[in-house]
């Protein structure tokens, strides 16, 4: 009887962890959420400003 024991439990002890382990993953947020502005984006803007710059004084050497 007891031969049958052991891999009865591993293999509902296996079910149970893939199943536990798929159930506790967490849910779609729904949507997309607001995210504020990143590093990148402070970098791209200041060098579009530096180049508008740039262009605009670019007549105006002494």
């Amino acid at each position: 009887m007891k031969s049958w024991l052991k891999p009865f439990i591993l293999v509902v002890l296996l079910c149970f962890s893939v199943v536990m382990g798929a159930l506790a993953q967490p849910g779609d947020p729904g949507g997309d959420p607001d995210v504020p502005l990143g590093g990148i984006e402070l970098l791209i803007a200041a060098g579009a400003l530096f180049g508008a710059k740039k262009w605009l004084n670019r007549g105006n050497k002494s």
